[in-house]
C-alpha cells in the first residue's frame, strides 16, 4: 500500500513537472517572440550585395522608362484653347457680361492644322481648368438613389438647393447635373463634315448600375438661373452620356472629359475647322476652356509622367551603385 501510495504521489509530481516544462516552453517562445529572436532569414547588407542590387534595379527602371516614354510620345494630341479667342473684342473686357447675354450668339469658329498622323479613334475631349469639382458641398450636391431608381421615395435633400422648382422635384437634382457642361463642338475637313460618335463615352459599369433606365429628366434647368446644359425629357438617364460622363467628378481642378469619337484618319498637313458653341460660363471664376482632339496608344492617352519617373528611379539607382562602389574601393575595411 505504502509502494502503490508513493508511486502515486510520485506520478502526480512527474505530471505536475511537464505541465510546468509545457509552460515554460510556451513562456521562452513567447519571450523570443517579442524580442524578435525566432528563426528568421536576415540578410547580410555586404557592399557587392548592395551594388549588385542597385545595379539591377537601374538596369530594369531605364529601359522600362525609355519604353514607356517613347510610348507617351508616340500620341498624337491637338490642344486649343478656346475661351479667350472666341469672345468679341468688344466683350473682352467684361467676359462675364457677354456669356451672360443670351442674345449675343456664342458661335465661334476656328481652324486646326494636323502636324502629324492621327490614326482613329481620335478621341475628342474637353479640358477645364481651375475648377474644383472635388468642392465639399459641391461632390455631395447629388441623390445616387434618384438617379437610378427616379425621384419618388428618396430623400434628396443633399440635393439644395437644386432640390425643387415651383414646388415639383428636379430630377437629376444637385448642382453636379445643374452646371452640366454645354459647349457643342463641330467638326469639317475640306467640304465634308466629319462625323463625331458619342456613344458609349461613359463607363459602362456606370450607365448599368447608376443610372436608371426608366429614371427621365422632370422640371430640369427650368428656374429662372440656368446652369449648363439642359437634358431632353424623354430620353432616360440610362441613355444621357453627357450626363454620366460628367457627373464622374475629378479630383483635380484640371481634368478632362471625353466628348466624342472621330472615326477617321486624319492624315499630316489635314485642316480641320471647327464650329464651337461657346456656351459655358467658366468666365465668373477664371477658369480656362480647351479643345483637344488626342490619339491612344498601348499605355492609353499622352502622359510623360510614368516613363520619366521610371527613368529617375533607374538613374539614381546607377548613381548611388556607382557612389557605394567607389567607396568599396577606397575604403575596403
Amino acid at each position: 500500500m505504502e509502494v502503490d501510495g508513493a508511486s502515486t504521489s510520485n506520478g502526480g509530481a512527474s505530471t505536475s513537472n511537464g505541465r510546468a516544462n509545457g509552460g515554460r516552453s510556451r513562456r521562452t517562445a513567447f519571450d523570443l517572440f517579442k524580442q524578435q529572436q525566432l528563426p528568421a532569414c536576415k540578410p547580410v547588407l555586404t557592399p557587392v550585395w548592395v551594388i549588385t542590387a542597385f545595379m539591377l534595379i537601374g538596369s530594369i527602371f531605364i529601359p522600362l522608362g525609355l519604353v514607356t516614354l517613347h510610348a507617351s510620345r508616340s500620341v498624337v494630341e491637338i490642344v486649343y484653347r478656346y475661351d479667350a479667342e472666341c469672345v468679341p473684342k468688344a466683350f473682352r473686357g467684361n467676359k462675364v457680361s457677354y456669356i451672360k447675354n443670351g442674345s449675343i450668339p456664342k458661335n465661334c469658329y476656328r481652324s486646326l492644322k494636323v502636324h502629324k498622323h492621327m490614326k482613329a479613334p481620335i478621341y475628342i475631349y474637353y479640358q477645364l481648368d481651375n475648377y474644383y469639382q472635388n468642392h465639399r458641398r459641391y461632390i455631395k450636391s447629388r441623390s445616387d438613389q434618384q438617379l437610378l431608381h427616379g425621384h419618388a421615395h428618396y430623400d434628396t435633400s443633399s440635393c439644395q438647393p437644386e432640390e425643387y422648382n415651383n414646388g415639383l422635384p428636379i430630377v437629376p437634382c444637385g448642382l453636379i447635373a445643374w452646371s452640366l457642361f454645354n459647349d457643342t463642338f463641330t467638326f469639317i475637313r475640306g467640304r465634308a463634315e466629319l462625323k463625331v460618335n458619342r456613344k458609349n463615352i461613359a463607363w459602362e459599369s456606370d450607365r448599368d448600375h447608376k443610372f436608371g433606365k426608366k429614371v427621365y429628366p422632370i422640371n430640369f434647368q427650368n428656374g429662372t438661373l440656368i446652369g449648363g446644359a439642359k437634358l431632353d425629357p424623354d430620353i432616360p438617364l440610362h441613355d444621357q452620356e453627357d450626363l454620366i460622363v460628367w457627373m464622374r467628378t475629378s479630383a483635380l481642378p484640371s481634368f478632362r472629359k471625353l466628348y466624342g469619337r472621330i472615326e477617321e484618319d486624319l492624315e499630316a498637313d489635314d485642316v480641320v475647322f471647327v464650329t464651337l458653341m461657346n456656351n459655358y460660363n467658366t468666365y465668373s471664376f477664371g477658369g480656362k476652356k480647351k479643345l483637344v482632339l488626342s490619339t491612344t496608344g498601348w499605355l492609353g492617352g499622352k502622359n510623360d509622367f510614368l516613363g520619366a519617373a521610371c527613368i529617375f528611379v533607374g538613374s539614381s539607382s546607377i548613381i548611388l551603385s556607382i557612389v557605394f562602389m567607389l567607396l568599396h574601393v577606397k575604403y575596403r575595411r
